[in-house]
């Protein structure tokens, strides 16, 4: 079973009188455990197609299956807890509710889930320590560097042990010492647990990284390269 399969997926927006064409027929196919990035300029479609894979947004035309599920025929409930169970995001703007403390804001996905409160600190303690946050688990989001409240975002895409973790410009607020970190340690969950990583990116950096760069313009593909990874 594949990871994620696209097959002439389509979606268009009106803008004004204007029809554009975000994602434009594309057929696209991850396996599991890949390490992904899709590259483009703005505007390309990178965002548009990472919505769409993550159940944020329906096509209008084309078939999707991610972890095995086709999400044309999900329910929005359906929908929801597939991306609560089985998918992990990463999103530019970090997205951490300002209440709640880091370890607070990676708990409120096993609550979701229903894990039960005793396997908490079990569960989210060791991925703090790998992620270089001890000691910064009742921090506030605002008393943390932007480096910081990206590792507290990736912490919460993965504690729920998703399949694929989804990432729009994840290295767009850091610098590059924190970007060159991230990446590093995404890698090496790709590689420990065996999680699908598809990356939104114009940043040469984690387009180094990549197993895989697929490139994107005006919402189609027009390369799919795959090679070595760069240590």
């Amino acid at each position: 079973m594949n990871a994620i399969e696209l097959s002439n997926v389509r979606r268009t927006f009106k803008e004004g009188d204007n029809l554009v064409h975000a994602v434009d027929d594309v057929s696209l196919l991850l396996e599991k455990g890949e390490f992904a990035a899709l590259a483009g300029p703005s505007g390309s479609g990178k965002t548009t197609l990472l919505n769409l894979i993550g159940g944020l947004d329906r096509p209008d035309g084309g078939t999707l299956q991610v972890d095995g599920q086709a999400t044309g025929r999900l329910t929005d409930d359906q929908l929801s807890e597939l991306r609560l169970r089985r998918i992990g995001f990463v999103f530019q703007a970090y997205n951490l509710l300002p209440v709640l403390t880091a370890y607070e804001n990676v708990q409120f996905i096993l609550q979701t889930q229903g894990v039960p409160e005793r396997e908490h600190r079990d569960r989210i303690l060791p991925i703090f320590e790998a992620l270089g946050l001890k000691g910064l688990e009742h921090r506030f989001p605002g008393k943390l560097s932007g480096g910081q409240q990206q590792r507290v975002a990736v912490a919460r895409a993965i504690v729920g042990n998703p399949a694929i973790v989804l990432a729009d410009e994840p290295t767009a607020n850091l610098d590059s010492e924190s970007s060159a970190s991230l990446l590093t340690l995404m890698a090496q969950l790709n590689q420990d647990r065996g999680i699908t990583f598809l990356f939104s990116s114009h940043d040469p950096m984690v387009i180094e990284k990549a197993h895989r760069v697929i490139r994107v313009r005006d919402g189609k593909v027009h390369a799919d390269e795959r090679r070595s990874p760069v240590a």
